[in-house]
């Protein structure tokens, strides 16, 4: 499967689950993840995207580790099941978050 049909279905897939999504260019800085995942609460994903055999760069790799320092969630997505496997920890996220909302509003 074709990185663009990965980032298509992605990309999707966001946006059912309230999200929105950024293709991330950055004039200057190479190796800036793909695309930026924004959903309520602040929560926010790096997400670099590759073909199953895809590789990262070594600046792409220096840029993932700066992110992290920084305290960034990234995330590499490789191929459809790695893509797939995102959603689902996505899905759980905001299942959570749902969850404690609710609970923090009856304790109110």
């Amino acid at each position: 499967m074709l990185e663009k049909d990965i980032e298509a279905w992605l990309n999707k897939k966001v946006k059912d689950l309230g999200g929105i999504s950024y293709k991330f260019v950055s004039p200057n800085n190479p190796g800036v993840p793909d695309r930026i995942y924004i959903f309520p609460e602040g929560r926010i994903y790096f997400v670099e995207l590759k073909t199953e055999i895809g590789r990262l760069s070594n600046i792409q790799k220096w840029q993932r580790q700066r992110l992290r320092d920084m305290g960034c969630r990234f995330h590499l997505v490789k191929g459809m099941s790695q893509a797939k496997e995102f959603i689902k920890e996505l899905e759980s996220e905001i299942h959570t978050a749902r969850v404690s909302e609710l609970c923090q509003t009856k304790i109110n």
